[in-house]
Order: structure tokens, then C-alpha cells, then sequence
């Protein structure tokens, strides 16, 4: 893989006054969790953080989701719970970063050229 290449996978939940975003890691391992919940949700998420986009969609810029927000859109503040009602109701979403281009040292690269 080339420096930077990378896929990132989000979960969109479109609720009734906002968009949430959760972030997965391993794919694979959240395919295992949606039929078996015993599977931890720490295998598959590094952050349990949630996002939402100020009714943006999927692609809107990110801002942490407050609790007055989370209570009123999922009847709760509990992060776990909306957690995985986010994860239960939402959508995958995937995009691949593009791999960075130039030089990896700028100090040594007038020395290749001569």
C-alpha cells in the first residue's frame, strides 16, 4: 500500500432533525457483530465518538454530537446505546484516500538531482 492510501468506513444514520456519524474500523468484524451482539464493539470501532453534519448528509462537516441533541433525537444520552442504534439503522458508507504524492524528503531531494 502507498504512503497515506487508506479506506475509511462510516456508519449515516438520518435521523428526524440530523444526520450521525459513527466511524468502523473493521468492516468485517461489524458484519460478525450485526448477528452476533456478544462480538465487543471495541473489535470493530476505535472511536466511540459520534459526529453530527448540521443536516449536511453523510458528507457535511463534522461536529461532536451533544447529549441535549442525542436525548432528544434517540431518547437517549447514553453513547452506547445510540451507538448501536446508529449502527443497527444506519448506512455503510466507504471512501478511499487517495495515496500522497511528492517527494518523502524535501532536504534530500536536491541531492538525488544532479
Amino acid at each position: 500500500m502507498t504512503r497515506g492510501e487508506t479506506v475509511q468506513t462510516k456508519c449515516h444514520y438520518k435521523g428526524q432533525a440530523d444526520d450521525f456519524i459513527v466511524f468502523i474500523d473493521d468492516v468485517d468484524t461489524f458484519k460478525k457483530w450485526q448477528t452476533d451482539k456478544s462480538v465487543p464493539m471495541a473489535h470493530f470501532m476505535s472511536s466511540f465518538r459520534i459526529f453530527q453534519t448540521n443536516k449536511h448528509g453523510a458528507q457535511g462537516q463534522l461536529d461532536a454530537a451533544p447529549k441535549n441533541i442525542l436525548a432528544t433525537e434517540f431518547d437517549t444520552e447514553d453513547e452506547d446505546e445510540v451507538i448501536k442504534k446508529i449502527l443497527a439503522k444506519g448506512t455503510l458508507q466507504q471512501s478511499e484516500m487517495p495515496a500522497r504524492q511528492g517527494p518523502k524528503n524535501d532536504s534530500m531531494s536536491s541531492m538525488n538531482a544532479k
